[in-house]
């Protein structure tokens, strides 16, 4: 969905149309795979990482198109509200230094950001939630002026019949909402990572994927607080779901999947012919070889682990996976510490062929991503030895060395795979991740969500990781 659309508005003829093109893109995209046009290089990374702008008093403020007009920096764009911008970075080999020359990138456009922001009397600040946003900031006045999202908020609400869209988690706290646009979805800010991968290796590469969310998300989680409720460790998960119901029954566009792929991973592009009515029919004249229609419509739907189709500088076709279960924050180490952790795990199980012939059922491996999601470092989880175990238990005895050996293997530098796998077991030895920091800072201080936002902030600036951080005032 970052690809700008001509316009918001569209006839019947504009879905006939699209449609038509899409069937012809998703029969082609199985033709180009079998003939072997796509890309063989692999182990191509990047990262995207959202953020919030806030005031003086730790608020949303809606400053997107100034704070890109004084960076000017192609590599910050908008996000879906004006309080929310995107950062990116140059994609990397991952092997040898990676780690650190696309930490050393991030850290710069981070600051230069920082900067811009001060100098417009704001601030930024990286935050699965932000404590401080209320229901009432994410209205279709603090969109983003874009195309695509009026777009996307208009055929969501016209899918759904004049329905409204309900948020309803059940977590330490009852969160009820209903809204009548897709904006509550600004609410949810993430680290997404990006990985290049062989056609050869894609289908393994997305399942291991699927089996490391669950690990991913309790150790990164940061989001326990949506809408001044105490909810889930990770409650950007039942959010971002429920935010984008393309239908009264749901829609289900976000998803976790219901299997393992085997062979190809055009079939997910075909259950996305299936499954998903289009939502953004927007006509390109391009060739069919460029999938355009195909790569907008899977733009529409998020799978927290979706493969996706681009190009290659020479204009060679390539896969990638792009890995959405992070929360932003809470500082730039433990963000890459959490994208090393993830990167070897996962080159680990595809490695090992757990990835081919998956010793779990995909059925425990959902479920042991949304136990996860809600209890973070506290729930128990099915591993591949087939015993429900402590989740703790698992990632220092199981997760945290195979992550260690997938990195070796990919020739990541020594002394980069223990300073970052360092964090991890740190952080889960000391039970400490940004949900739990922000959890036991408002049982000491009480539930101030802008006193818990400027402590956190504080803490962020110091690029000191989460377990680290003390909780007095």
């Amino acid at each position: 969905m970052g690809e700008e659309i001509r316009d918001s508005r569209f006839t019947r003829a504009d879905f006939v149309a699209f449609e038509a093109r899409l069937h012809e893109e998703t029969a082609l995209l199985q033709e180009m795979l079998d003939a072997g046009v796509f890309s063989s290089r692999g182990n191509m990374v990047g990262i995207e990482l959202e953020a919030w702008i806030v005031d003086e008093h730790a608020r949303p403020l809606p400053l997107n198109e100034r704070l890109l007009a004084e960076l000017d920096n192609p590599m910050v764009v908008p996000e879906l509200s004006t309080f929310n911008f995107e950062l990116n970075v140059a994609p990397q080999v991952l092997t040898g230094r990676a780690l650190s020359l696309l930490g050393s990138e991030l850290v710069a456009t981070w600051h230069a950001c920082r900067d811009a922001a001060r100098r417009l009397g704001a601030d930024i600040v990286a935050i699965g939630i932000l404590p401080t946003v209320r229901d009432g900031d994410l209205t279709l006045a603090h969109m983003s002026n874009a195309q695509r999202y009026r777009a996307l908020n208009e055929q969501i609400v016209a899918a759904r019949g004049g329905e409204p869209l309900v948020v309803d988690i059940q977590g330490r706290q009852h969160l009820e909402a209903e809204h009548d646009h897709v904006m509550v979805e600004a609410a949810a800010t993430s680290l997404q990572l990006h990985q290049q991968v062989t056609p050869a290796e894609a289908a393994s590469v997305y399942n291991a994927s699927l089996i490391a969310s669950a690990a991913v998300v309790a150790v990164s989680a940061n989001s326990p607080y949506a809408f001044e409720h105490d909810l889930w460790d990770e409650s950007r998960i039942p959010l971002f779901e429920q935010s984008i119901g393309a239908s009264s029954g749901g829609g289900g566009r976000v998803t976790f999947g219901d299997r393992f792929e085997t062979g190809s991973l055009a079939a997910c592009f075909t259950e996305n012919l299936a499954r998903f009515p289009v939502l953004l029919p927007s006509l390109r004249h391009d060739a069919a070889e460029h999938l355009s229609h195909l790569r907008l419509h899977n733009g529409t739907i998020w799978r927290w682990n979706r493969p996706l189709v681009g190009f290659d500088a020479d204009g060679t076709p390539h896969l990638r996976i792009e890995h959405r279960v992070i929360p932003a924050g809470p500082t730039i180490i433990d963000a890459f510490a959490n994208a090393a952790f993830f990167w070897g795990l996962v080159r680990a199980l595809v490695d090992r062929g757990e990835a081919d012939s998956p010793s779990l059922a995909f059925e425990q491996v959902r479920w042991n991503f949304y136990e996860a999601a809600r209890y973070g470092l506290h729930c128990s989880t099915n591993w591949l030895d087939g015993r429900l175990r402590p989740l703790r238990e698992v990632l220092i005895e199981n997760c945290i060395p195979l992550a260690a050996e997938g990195l070796a293997r990919l020739g990541i530098e020594p002394g980069h795979i223990d300073h970052f796998l360092g964090i991890i077991g740190e952080r889960t030895a000391s039970d400490q991740n940004g949900a739990t920091w922000q959890r036991r800072w408002v049982a000491r201080h009480g539930f101030d969500v802008r006193a818990l936002t400027e402590n956190y902030m504080q803490r962020q600036n110091t690029e000191i990781p989460v377990h680290e951080w003390d909780i007095h005032a």
